[in-house]
């Protein structure tokens, strides 16, 4: 709050100021139970549920899609304090983000969005000012659950690859040649081709600048736990979900939490240095 008040922008003490002073609130938090305390608990958004300002709240958290369709039912159940356009009730969004730190700055990511389709709609403007694409994945909590299984691949994919690139590095092939050949063949995915897991083959990706500011290996490991826990809610046959849970548990537990989770290749692969 302190460097975003020193760049001139206003901030409030509590969520239930912002919601005071705002008509549409975008949340992005860490997890399911941080989310349920900044919209309904003490000082939440949603204190003051007959009277509230905001028309619209998207939340781009990555969470369970039930704790989202319990937060967007808590909101559709307030009331709004002046109506707008043809809204009666305030209406929230799930709109999670594809793309990482990378995308964030470039501002190019992906939403997932989740909810009332003329709320997206209208939400469409806000979006595209901050990424580069939106999609509409259906009613609420669809798109926390679109993330999910985007989060799902993208571990997959990046224990495939950084499987490949060392077990290449072991048969004596580099793993420049050995990227090379992959993302001009049928191995070709964004793990291996704009997010590379070995130092010293692309620039300007976490592995160049030993793994930090990046997406967390903790966050992953997060994610992972989150889809586990909705493919047994429905009863799906995932192996490996529980093996890329392992992992990045491993990964936590070595203390590799807080760097990220491309860094697999180095700690838990072995994998070297490309010189």
């Amino acid at each position: 709050m302190k460097m975003f008040t020193e760049m001139g922008v206003s901030s409030r003490e509590t969520p239930y100021e912002v919601a005071q002073d705002s008509e549409v609130v975008i949340t992005m938090l860490p997890s399911s139970s941080h989310v349920m305390d900044v919209y309904t608990g003490t000082n939440g958004l949603l204190l003051g549920e007959n009277d509230i300002r905001p028309a619209l709240f998207i939340d781009s958290s990555t969470i369970d899609p039930q704790t989202t369709r319990k937060i967007s039912l808590a909101v559709s159940n307030c009331n709004l304090k002046e109506k707008r356009d043809n809204w009666e009730k305030p209406v929230m969004l799930d709109a999670p983000v594809s793309g990482g730190v990378l995308a964030a700055e470039a501002g190019t990511l992906t939403f997932m969005v989740g909810g009332p389709e003329d709320a997206y709609l209208a939400a469409r403007p806000i979006l595209q000012s901050m990424g580069r694409t939106s999609i509409y994945c259906g009613g609420s909590g669809n798109g926390s659950a679109a993330k999910i299984c985007n989060n799902l691949a993208m571990a997959v994919s990046m224990l495939g690859t950084s499987e490949a690139l060392a077990l290449g590095q072991s048969l004596g092939i580099s793993a420049s040649t050995l990227t090379e050949v992959l993302n001009t063949s049928s191995g070709r995915c964004w793990s291996s081709d704009a997010y590379n897991p070995v130092p010293g083959v692309m620039k300007g990706v976490p592995s160049s600048r030993d793994y930090n500011g990046g997406f967390a290996s903790k966050l992953m490991a997060k994610d992972l736990n989150l889809a586990a826990a909705s493919a047994e809610e429905v009863g799906h046959k995932s192996p490996l979900i529980s093996k890329a849970q392992e992992i990045y548990k491993k990964m936590c537990e070595e203390g590799h939490e807080t760097k990220d989770f491309s860094c697999v290749f180095r700690h838990f692969y072995n994998g070297k240095d490309e010189v």
